[in-house]
This record gives structure tokens, C-alpha cells and sequence, in this order.
């Protein structure tokens, strides 16, 4: 059947002269143009909602008693990796949660792999009911201060993504000093998607350095974490994603900034959020929850997680007429939440192009066991030691992922052995530098997911453990483990790219609460170590970090010497 040939059905249906295939009778529904629940009933034809108006009939009508019925959420800013789990993993876990859309970074994985870690997600796509979206990836490697295994992607290798009917636009521009002196490789991929979305990684940036980075034709931003911080992003005609992940978590401070008047600018985004907290609290809903209990209108934050995000990446039209999302409005696809209560997003059911998610067959993808891309040699205890005396300590904040800098002793109470390595084939010796804030470590804590070039990370007390941490990931492919006394305690393989995970959701959070309770018997005092590990080799956030070449100070973007003067 053509294209023209559907758009004609639809039309039929809409005029009363054929029946649908689904109408939804006696509902509240969201008018995210004017902000405000209507009642009506809701017709469905080929996927796609036809008609608002009684008495349009359907070879299925359902009567919801007076539900609410809203746009499918949308997360604004993801990326899928974070979750452990391959795309058929993750929809399984986020559409019954009512994430019918999300916009996804793949560069965790196309830092490991390159071009073909970002085709992975492209491909993945074309075969899913979640309408996932691909933003491509900007900075791979983040920055030249670590080594990755996917290489230098410049605008060359990026611009043939730009037409596969998923590709969005440019993903994160997180490196802010290469956009503001006018880099010539950045300034490349900026002008190979001009015209696209292009997405913003500006954490405390302000002033003059701000808007310059605005006047790059960046328009979206998910790093803000202060109030002050987010208005003044809004001002300079940058979206702001509110997010809430795992790790950093800024729906608390930022609430406050969503109201009717802001709301087509903002919108809630996930960035990183394990599957454990999907299951326990939910994923986008979850945000949607938290900001109507913190004052947050009903209608606004719906409008937040859907239309808004949608219209800011092209999704909503005109140029996608014909597969237009984010709104309950003839031509917009049917993804919709019917809602016995819209203030708690109490979710009765989830529909995707206008079938029942719970009526879906959602079946694995069955693939070949994955190449072990963890090629690093285990070093001997002796190269997990680092200088003695004085040193500059990175200051874990929990909850989040900017640190604080200390000037310490390194044998000062809490403060324990940080080290990266190199995992990508190098054969190069670990960096070794002092954390704090992990609590009373009596063992050690590893990480193949070190955002952005997923690097091995490993926090401990004993060298002993920490080798024994490293050897348990390399072994595996990858993962999160726990080690204490030589003795790995848990352990969580990943062995898609050292990321991922190809069990099902469910068992995936079962090894993280065994996790996070191997963790805590060793006087880890976080919530969430293993993503909180993950970020201390990230140089793009500031203050200090760890990255396989040594110790980053990201306020001066340069590396520096653990030893302090």
C-alpha cells in the first residue's frame, strides 16, 4: 500500500466515511496547543489519531469513564547505553512506562566502536515500535586529553548519517572551549548540520562565553543544575531539557522554571538512568510525577515531556506532516496514556501508533555473542599506587556528577585510590589519582562505562582489590563488579561494547540491587556508585577529574599533577 493510498484511509475516516480502527469514547484529553484538557472521544485510523468529534465510529470503541488521555512522553536527551540495556531491551522497559519516543546520543558506543557504534542505533531503529531518534555524535573523543577505541570522528565521517530517515541533527557539543576559539574541526560539524538540531553541553557556562556558544547555532542544553544558571540559558534561546538520571539528578532545582509561559523551551530528558530506577520509579513519568508534586501545573508538565520536546526537534511539524508526534491532533500519531490519574501519571495504558503496548509482541533480537572490546593488560598492584604525600583529591558530590577539588594528604581519612586504564588496546600503564566521598571503602569498586571514552575505572583501598576488579571486567567484557579481600563479590557483565547488557531488564536490575548491596557491605557510602564512578573520567565537567592520561583540572582544560605544590 503507497503512501497516498494510507493518507487517503485516514482521510475517509476522518470525513465518518469508513470506520477507524480505534476510538477512545468519554476521555479528558490533552490540547497541548492550548494547554488545557478537553473532553471528547479520540479516533484512530492506521496508527495515526483522524478525528476529535462524536460520533466517528471504530471496528474497536472504548469507554474510559472520563480518563485523562495525554501524548506519549518523549524523552529529550538520552543516551540508551546508560540504561545497560540493547533497544529491545530498553523499549521493553520504557514503553510501558509511556516513553513512546526518545532522542538518543549513541556516542558511549561510538566512542568504543566509532561510525558503526552510532549505525548500531540507526539500524536498531528501523525495527522497533519506540520512535527512536538519533542525534549524531558530536565529540568523539570528548576531548584529546583520552584515549578512546572509536577514534577522531570529524564532519566527513558524520555528515553520510545525515540521511538516514532517523538522524536528527547533531548530538551534545560538549566541548565548549573548541566551539568558543573557533576550532576548526568543531566549527566543521557545526556547519555540516547547520540547519538541524544541535544540542548544547554547557554545565556553568554564562555570560559573554554563553552567548557565544548560542550564537553557534546551539539550542538546547541539559547541564544546567541551578536555577540561575537554566533562566539565563532561556534568555540566550537555548532549550533547557531538565533532567533527572541516575546520578545527576537537577528536577529539584529546576522546577521552579517551568511554567505555562517557558514551557514550549523546556522539557525533561534522562541522560542516564539505569534500569533498577527505571523499574523502581519509572523513567520519564517519573519526572513528569515529581514536577507536578513540586507545584508544577498538571497541563504544563504534560506539555513539557511531549509537544515541546517534539516541536524543538522537527517532530511536530510541518515538515514531518505525515508522521508528526507529540500532540492529540488529527495527523499526529497515536501514541497516547490513558491516565486514571494525571496528577501522580498513574498509567492505565500505553498505546503506540494506536495499538495497546500490553497487546504487543515485543521479541528479542538474537544475536551472536559480542566481541570483547576490553583489550587492556591487567597491571600489577604495583602500578595501581599513586604519589605519596600532598595531593590534589577529586571531591565526589553524591547526586551529582560536577566534583569540588581538595588539597590532601593521601592517606587522609576517606580518601582512596583512583585509577583509569586504558581498555582499548593501547597497552598503556593505568593514571592513578585520589577520590572522596565514596565513604569508608574497605575494598574496591570497578566501572567499564567511564563516560565519554569508557575507560576501566576502579576506586579501592588495596591495590590487591583493584587488580582483582580490573581482571573480573577484562574477563568479561566489561561491566560493574565489587571485590573485596582478592575476591570479586558481584559482578554484572556487559559485553556489548563493555556497556550493555543482553539480559532482560528485569534480571538486569536484580545483579544491580546485589550490586549496590556488595557495594554498601564494603562501607561504600553512595546510592548509586557504579554511574557516579563512570563520571570521574569525564573532562568536561567540571572541577577535577580522572582520565587515562592523568588528572584533568577541566576549569583550565589542562592536565595537571596529582602531587600538589
Amino acid at each position: 500500500m503507497t503512501s497516498s493510498d494510507v493518507l487517503r484511509r485516514r482521510l475517509r475516516a476522518a470525513r465518518g466515511l469508513d470506520t477507524c480502527d480505534l476510538v477512545l469514547r468519554n476521555v479528558r484529553y490533552l490540547d497541548v496547543f492550548s494547554c488545557t484538557f478537553v473532553a471528547g472521544d479520540v479516533a484512530i485510523k492506521d496508527g495515526y489519531v483522524v478525528g476529535l468529534e462524536a460520533g466517528l465510529r471504530g471496528d474497536r470503541e472504548i469507554d474510559t469513564k472520563g480518563a485523562h488521555l495525554v501524548p506519549g512522553l518523549i524523552d529529550a536527551h538520552v543516551h540508551l547505553e546508560s540504561s545497560l540495556l540493547e533497544p529491545e531491551g530498553f523499549q521493553r522497559a520504557v514503553l510501558p512506562k509511556g516513553t513512546t519516543t526518545a532522542i538518543c546520543d549513541p556516542h558511549e558506543l561510538a566512542n568504543v566502536l566509532g561510525v558503526p557504534g552510532i549505525q548500531y542505533f540507526l539500524d536498531a531503529s528501523q525495527h522497533l515500535k519506540l520512535d527512536l531518534r538519533v542525534m549524531v555524535s558530536s565529540c568523539v573523543p570528548a576531548t584529546e586529553f583520552e584515549t578512546n577505541g572509536g577514534g577522531t570522528l570529524d564532519a566527513a565521517m558524520l555528515a553520510p548519517l545525515l540521511s538516514h530517515q532517523k538522524t536528527l541533527g547533531l548530538a551534545e557539543v560538549m566541548n565548549v572551549p573548541g566551539v568558543l576559539d573557533g576550532d576548526a574541526l568543531v566549527l566543521d560539524k557545526l556547519m555540516a548540520f547547520d540547519g538541524r538540531p544541535i544540542d548544547g553541553h554547557a554545565p556553568q557556562v554564562t555570560g559573554r562565553a554563553l552567548s557565544a556558544y548560542a550564537s553557534a547555532g546551539i539550542t538546547s542544553c541539559h547541564e544546567s543544575s541551578e536555577l540561575e544558571e537554566a533562566k539565563e540559558k532561556l534568555r540566550n534561546g537555548i532549550a533547557v531539557w531538565i533532567r533527572e538520571g541516575s546520578v545527576a539528578k537537577d528536577l529539584d532545582a529546576l522546577a521552579p522554571l517551568l511554567t505555562l509561559a517557558t514551557s514550549t523551551s523546556i522539557g525533561f530528558c534522562t541522560d542516564d538512568r539505569n534500569p533498577l530506577d527505571i523499574e523502581r520509579e519509572g523513567h520519564v513519568d517519573y519526572l513528569v510525577r515529581m514536577a507536578i508534586a513540586k507545584g508544577v501545573p498538571v497541563e504544563v508538565a504534560y506539555r513539557a515531556s511531549s509537544w515541546s520536546v517534539a516541536r524543538h526537534y522537527g517532530l511536530a511539524g510541518p515538515a514531518r506532516a505525515l508522521s508528526r508526534v507529540g500532540a492529540i491532533a488529527p495527523g499526529y500519531r497515536a501514541d497516547l496514556l490513558i491516565l486514571d490519574d494525571a496528577a501522580t501519571c498513574a498509567i492505565r495504558d500505553v498505546l503506540v501508533a494506536g495499538e495497546f503496548v500490553r497487546e504487543l509482541e515485543l521479541p528479542r533480537t538474537h544475536r551472536a555473542k559480542p566481541a570483547n572490546t576490553v583489550r587492556a593488560a591487567i597491571p600489577e598492584e604495583v602500578d595501581l599506587v599513586g604519589p605519596a604525600g600532598r595531593v590534589h583529591v577529586i571531591g565526589v558530590r553524591a547526586g551529582r556528577i560536577l566534583t569540588d577539588r581538595h588539597v590532601l594528604d593521601s592517606t587522609a581519612p576517606g580518601v582512596r585510590r583512583l585509577s583509569v586504564l586504558e581498555r582499548h588496546g593501547r597497552g598503556s600503564k593505568p593514571a592513578n589519582g585520589y577520590a572522596l566521598g565514596f565513604g569508608h571503602l574497605e575494598g574496591a569498586i570497578a566501572s567499564s562505562v567511564g563516560h565519554d571514552s569508557h575507560n576501566l575505572c576502579v576506586v579501592g583501598k588495596e591495590p590487591r582489590d583493584m587488580r582483582a576488579a580490573l581482571a573480573a571486567l577484562a574477563a568479561s567484557g566489561g561491566g560493574f563488579c565489587v571485590v573485596r579481600g582478592g575476591t570479586v563479590m558481584a559482578h554484572l557483565p556487559l559485553p556489548l561494547g563493555g556497556l550493555m547488557s543482553l539480559e532482560e531488564p528485569h534480571a538486569i536490575a536484580r545483579v544491580l540491587e546485589t550490586l549496590h548491596a556488595a557495594s554498601a557491605s564494603i562501607g561504600c557510602e553512595l546510592p548509586e556508585p557504579f554511574l557516579q564512578l563512570a563520571f570521574l573520567s569525564l573532562p568536561v565537567i567540571p572541577s577535577l577529574k580522572l582520565t587515562d592520561r592523568g588528572l584533568m583540572d577541566v576549569d583550565a582544560f589542562k592536565l595537571i599533577d596529582v602531587r600538589a605544590a
